[in-house]
């Protein structure tokens, strides 16, 4: 059982839900990352999503483009990020890690070095935001026998066709992007947040994540009392952005959104 799987049983026996942090390898700086990384399951969170920076991230809003700039900065390449995790996994072996970004660098290092490396270094999944199902089975095909979870985008607009087809692919959990538009937007509406996942789940038994407009521990709370993990990623951004000159002030404001949106969660288990 893959390290993701491992991690939704066990939150499931313990009535609880996943907190997925998004940041961005690299920003603001690359020696930031891990520490951050480990800051971040300290307040709570159950699974990080590590983003691989790119030139141009075309899901993303102005927060998380920004941070991608920052890294791009330091010459923060796909390279880097996988050595960053194998540092993080010198003292975390628990902890799932999925690799967010863009196909680009991976086409770049090759499916198969890629796959190897990854695997290597401790990396649980890949959810590559512009690659579509149908043209994904060469890809997964390598990642599977390194027990690679391929996870998958659904969003607003995907009709049951789609989510028939991306469950036929998806491991690990599927994202459902609860907002039309980029990373950052505003607006969350839980109440069709929670028809669209009923719908979904007609099609998968995997654990569904929500992400896109949960900016604070309210939204967090109502997400996940309908979805199985929420993601939550501009809002870290922003803090990180915020104290870019003083790292450490970066990790102490992101672990605690982190904390208050675990407390409210975990208030879910016990009402």
């Amino acid at each position: 059982m893959s390290r993701i799987a491992q991690c939704f049983t066990r939150l499931k026996q313990e009535g609880r839900k996943a907190l997925i942090p998004y940041v961005t390898a690299g920003d603001p700086m690359p020696e930031n990352t891990v520490p951050l990384m480990h800051a971040m399951v300290e307040a709570g969170a159950d699974i990080i999503e590590l983003g691989i920076p790119f030139s141009d991230p075309m899901a993303d809003g102005p927060v998380i483009q920004q941070a991608c700039e920052r890294a791009l900065k330091h010459h923060v390449s796909l390279r880097q990020v996988i050595d960053m995790v194998a540092e993080f996994r010198q003292s975390n072996q628990h902890t799932p890690v999925v690799l967010m970004g863009y196909l680009n660098p991976v086409e770049i290092m090759g499916y198969g070095e890629f796959a190897k490396k990854a695997s290597a270094a401790g990396v649980d999944g890949l959810l590559t935001v512009d690659l579509p199902p149908e043209e994904s089975d060469e890809l997964s095909e390598l990642l599977k026998p390194q027990g690679i979870d391929m996870i998958f985008l659904l969003a607003p607009t995907s009709d049951a066709g789609r989510m028939q087809r991306i469950s036929a692919r998806a491991s690990g959990f599927i994202y459902y992007v609860s907002l039309k538009g980029v990373t950052g937007a505003a607006s969350l509406d839980v109440e069709s947040v929670a028809t669209k996942l009923q719908q979904i789940r007609q099609h998968t038994s995997l654990p569904l994540g929500v992400g896109f407009g949960i900016g604070d521990a309210d939204a967090a709370a109502a997400v996940a009392a309908v979805a199985d993990a929420v993601v939550v990623g501009s809002a870290l951004v922003k803090q990180i952005a915020a104290h870019s000159e003083n790292p450490e002030q970066g990790r102490a404001a992101v672990s605690g959104i982190l904390r208050e949106m675990r407390s409210a969660m975990d208030a879910l288990q016990a009402a």
